[in-house]
């Protein structure tokens, strides 16, 4: 650092990241600050210039430098910072240390763990320390990264291996395996060490009847309530099974539930039907959940609910690495908390690109018209959510009658001669699936309002006498 640099940085103020000291007789408060720093973000402690910013230099003998460098030598673990002297005016010097964001967090000097909290140096709590002290630990041992005991390729599902492979393949997030072993491909994905499975494996890919009584915690809860709150339940089930059967019924869930938004653009004759939030922006936030969230936590799961106003999608465990909501929706460092899971998402091409999940979100949703995404934290869990800006009610008819069922009648009353399935589904919007429709009709049979004829793609459905007054 030479003198100019110097006199730019006195320039500014002291901040997170700067500090200034008159002499090194306050070395001691200086090596808290380095300490501090390293918790941090880094940063420079200059000797020599004044609280006000003027760069008026000491003396310095080497001495002087041996007692700093014993003083930075009491930081714990050891750190290893850049000293140098920079001469001001005859025999006057600066002495800048300068330190970047430590790669043992949490450090230590004299025996407390300290922190910066703007232009002031404090000693950090002990549930802060404890939690940066997890997420060293983490890097090294974690929870998916332990051998799944008793687990072999035999209790996972060989055919998602070979598809995720070959699609991570395809996208050219993969090099071309030269087996199809599943224990080669398992190799080549990263989650097996000398034949032994990792659990990021079994989460993958694992048996779901095995899953669900040795990994509860790989679970999926789902449920669509009336109205704003959690007093009526129009749905409510939960799925065990790996990350991949995860993603699929979730997915399935919010395209049978989430209701079609419609639109007219000006020039268009035909109205647009649009899902009410962006499924691209949905399936992400899904995919970060199960990517993300602390497996560790035997009662964790992934929980997707859906109100008339929003959607949210939660998961068990808190951020991690310094990361805040807020900050989510800013640049910031892709640090997963399960890689290993995290990369074979991005491999098989369901996450995009590391860091930008929230942003992505926040961009397709509001280019959508609707209100940028919100995350918190409550309790021990991250929840994502969607709002429409307007309450979107679930409209029943009579008997618990869903809209879709109510739009299928409507259609039966307008002929004699009966309609079939793929006339009832072509009549509808794009985005309501055969399936959807199927399930409709079947509850309309059950309920009497609706009947039959023929068999199979020759079926004809007809609307019965029977009126919804009558149920």
């Amino acid at each position: 650092m030479g003198l100019e640099e110097i006199v730019a940085l006195a320039t500014g103020r002291e901040s997170e990241t700067l500090e200034f000291k008159r002499t090194t007789g306050t070395r001691r408060e200086a090596a808290a600050t380095v300490c501090a720093m390293l918790n941090h973000r880094g940063g420079h402690v200059l000797f020599g210039v004044t609280r006000e910013g003027a760069v008026v230099g000491q003396h310095v003998s080497d001495r002087t430098m041996e007692e700093v460098s014993a003083e930075i030598q009491r930081i714990d673990p050891p750190a290893f910072p850049e000293i140098g002297r920079v001469r001001v005016d005859g025999e006057l010097e600066v002495i800048a240390i300068s330190v970047n964001l430590g790669a043992a967090r949490p450090y230590r000097y004299r025996g407390d763990a300290w922190r910066r909290v703007g232009n002031t140096t404090i000693t950090m709590s002990a549930e802060e320390y404890n939690r940066m002290l997890f997420e060293r630990m983490h890097s090294e041992q974690r929870w998916e990264n332990q051998p799944a005991i008793g687990w072999t390729v035999e209790d996972l599902d060989v055919a998602e291996i070979r598809n995720t492979v070959a699609e991570a393949v395809r996208i050219g997030r993969l090099n071309e395996p030269g087996s199809r072993k599943p224990e080669n491909l398992l190799r080549g994905l990263g989650l097996v060490r000398d034949g032994v499975l990792f659990r990021a494996a079994a989460v993958l890919f694992g048996n779901s009847e095995r899953l669900e009584f040795e990994l509860p915690q790989c679970l999926l809860r789902i449920a669509h309530f009336r109205g704003v709150d959690r007093s009526e339940f129009l749905d409510n089930r939960q799925v065990n099974g790996n990350a991949f059967v995860l993603l699929s019924h979730a997915l399935r869930f919010l395209r049978d539930t989430l209701p079609i938004a419609s639109r007219f653009e000006s020039g268009r004759i035909q109205r647009i039907d649009e899902p009410l939030y962006p499924p691209i922006a949905t399936r992400e936030a899904v995919a970060n959940a199960l990517c993300h969230r602390d497996y560790a936590l035997g009662g964790g799961s992934v929980g997707l609910a859906v109100y008339d106003d929003r959607l949210e999608v939660t998961s068990t465990g808190l951020l991690h690495f310094g990361l805040t909501p807020a900050a989510l929706f800013g640049p910031h460092e892709s640090r997963p908390w399960n890689p290993l899971i995290a990369r074979t998402f991005y491999r098989r091409g369901i996450i995009e690109e590391w860091g930008r999940g929230t942003l992505k979100m926040a961009e397709l949703a509001t280019s959508a018209g609707l209100p940028r995404p919100t995350i918190e934290e409550r309790g021990d869990c991250v929840t994502v959510c969607f709002r429409h800006g307007q309450v979107v009610p679930s409209r029943r008819i009579g008997h618990d009658l869903i809209e879709r069922q109510k739009v299928i009648l409507t259609l039966l009353d307008r002929t004699d001669d009966g309609l079939a399935l793929r006339e009832i589904h072509a009549q509808l919007a794009l985005q309501t699936s055969e399936r959807q429709v199927k399930r409709a009709l079947a509850a309309l049979r059950k309920r009497g309002l609706a009947v039959s004829t023929g068999r199979g793609p020759a079926a004809r459905w007809r609307r019965t006498s029977k009126s919804v007054e009558d149920e």
